[in-house]
């Protein structure tokens, strides 16, 4: 399961969205490092084709997809040298699969720290920064070394000049010049700032009428990435609703015209940034979404249900969910011949509902 971690500095919100998600069980107290040791919980994505597929099939049991987050401590400026939590912080965001960057933008005089995103912003990329270059530089001559000897490793070596030379400017690799393939290329090393990235600034009540002039100042500072990278939110408002039952929860955000609130579109995003696809299987059973990565070929689709799945893969039975729903059930759509028959090449697609044949 992909682990989020969140990341900012104390009293930036990152446990309350902890418990905006898990429905509360963190303590969120206005002074550093009310978190030590990290929280970590669990989320469903919200997945409409799920529900839809599963009262088409009259299921018994619905799994959505889910995702594993963590509140990490505050980190402080200083934390590559040790200040705060320093190396404890550190390590436990080398232990997650991508970042959530939160900044706090909301005013409260009782709640100390910075309300300027942009500037928590620049803080906590400099400790990335400067974690990332100190690990690199250690690991780089005896790579350079090796280098002379086995010449495969030349292009390694070219990568990590490249990521240091970056890092050295205080740029984070996410925002570097570096390729996908350059960033998979350095994997072995856990860099921090090679993970992806997200900015989630906690807005308060006011600021969600108008959040554009909040968000725009960090999604410059983003870069290229900063459209689709920068959400913003009232965390404090998606905590309060978490604990209530559904339907008081929907009258509340309804209320307050958030709609469904913003959290799925940020479990979204984030499942997105990651390059994470779903396909869907169904039946009187079950109806379930499945996770997998972009690009995979159905007998490794496959071996996310089993890994029996995967060795004895025969062939795919796919239809695409808006054909599914539309015809209205899977029996008929064999009947009408919109069932596709697909062996190993073929490349499984977000929204395809999928039976697999396999022996073994």
């Amino acid at each position: 399961m992909e682990k989020f971690g969140f990341v900012g500095l104390p009293n930036a919100g990152k446990s309350s969205l902890y418990n905006a998600l898990a429905g509360g069980g963190a303590l969120a107290a206005p002074y550093a490092f009310a978190t030590v040791d990290p929280n970590v919980g669990m989320a469903k994505v919200p997945d409409e084709r799920v529900e839809r597929l599963a009262e088409m099939s009259d299921s018994k049991n619905i799994v959505y997809a889910s995702v594993q987050f963590v509140d990490i401590a505050g980190l402080v400026k200083g934390a590559a040298q040790g200040e705060g939590l320093g190396n404890r912080f550190l390590s436990h965001i080398r232990e997650v699969d991508a970042i959530v960057f939160v900044l706090r933008a909301f005013e409260d005089t009782d709640v100390p720290g910075s309300v300027d995103p942009v500037e928590q912003l620049e803080t906590l990329e400099v400790e990335l920064v400067y974690a990332d270059l100190e690990s690199l530089e250690k690991q780089s001559e005896k790579k350079r070394k090796a280098a002379r000897v086995d010449k495969s490793l030349a292009d390694e070596v070219e990568t990590m000049e490249r990521a240091i030379g970056a890092l050295q400017t205080g740029i984070p690799l996410y925002r570097s010049d570096l390729t996908d393939d350059d960033l998979e290329e350095l994997h072995g090393y856990f860099l921090l700032t090679a993970k992806p990235a997200i900015a989630l600034v906690n807005l308060d009540e006011e600021q969600l009428e108008n959040p554009e002039p909040v968000l725009e100042p960090v999604r410059a500072a983003f870069g290229h990435r900063g459209a689709e990278a920068v959400i913003g939110l009232c965390i404090q408002l998606e905590a309060e609703a978490a604990l209530l039952d559904a339907e008081s929860r929907i009258e509340m955000l309804e209320a307050l015209g958030l709609g469904q609130g913003a959290l799925p579109s940020f479990l979204h995003a984030t499942y997105e940034m990651l390059g994470l696809r779903t396909f869907l299987t169904t039946g009187e059973k079950e109806t379930r979404a499945w996770t997998f990565r972009a690009g995979s070929k159905a007998p490794q689709a496959a071996g996310v249900i089993h890994t029996d799945f995967e060795r004895g893969f025969i062939r795919a039975e796919v239809v695409q969910y808006p054909e599914l729903i539309e015809i209205g059930g899977w029996s008929k759509s064999r009947d009408v011949g919109k069932l596709r028959l697909e062996g190993k090449d073929y490349e499984v697609l977000d929204g395809d509902v999928v039976e697999f044949r396999f022996n073994v």
